[in-house]
């Protein structure tokens, strides 16, 4: 089983804080459902699937910096997957739903839902964190 270090909830470890009111404020209805209520996206359904620039994934409820394009790959799962966040960057927790145990991975900084990480991926990690697209914003390295 994977061992990544358990998150405290979000409110006591988060060093962004919001009210619900503030971040129905600032996140679309489907970024709230994912990233505030744990929801998850359908597979298939996010443009970042196919991004293949250079660049930086961040989080779409702060901007906090994720994860590396360099870490990106096609996981064939229906979103974007990766096998390694930037250093820090996130947290995880045991999610017990759906009658399974799985890894839950949020933001360090804001304690937004994400995704799950997974064995499997390629190496060096042989991880698959596995996100929604929803829970993320895509910051091109290329000039305009």
């Amino acid at each position: 089983m994977l061992q990544y270090k358990a998150m405290a909830p979000k409110t006591e470890k988060a060093t962004i804080q919001k009210t619900d009111e503030e971040w129905r404020r600032t996140l679309t209805p489907e970024q709230f459902h994912v990233l505030r209520e744990h929801g998850t996206e359908r597979p298939g359904t996010s443009a970042l699937n196919s991004e293949k620039r250079s660049g930086t994934f961040v989080c779409a409820g702060c901007g906090q910096p994720l994860f590396s394009s360099d870490t990106k790959f096609e996981s064939g799962t229906g979103w974007p997957s990766f096998w390694a966040p930037v250093e820090h960057a996130v947290e995880t927790s045991t999610d017990d739903s759906l009658f399974m145990r799985r890894v839950e991975v949020h933001c360090a900084q804001c304690g937004g839902h994400l995704g799950h990480v997974f064995p499997g991926g390629p190496p060096p990690t042989r991880t698959r964190f596995c996100m929604n697209g929803v829970a993320l914003d895509f910051k091109s390295d290329e000039r305009d």
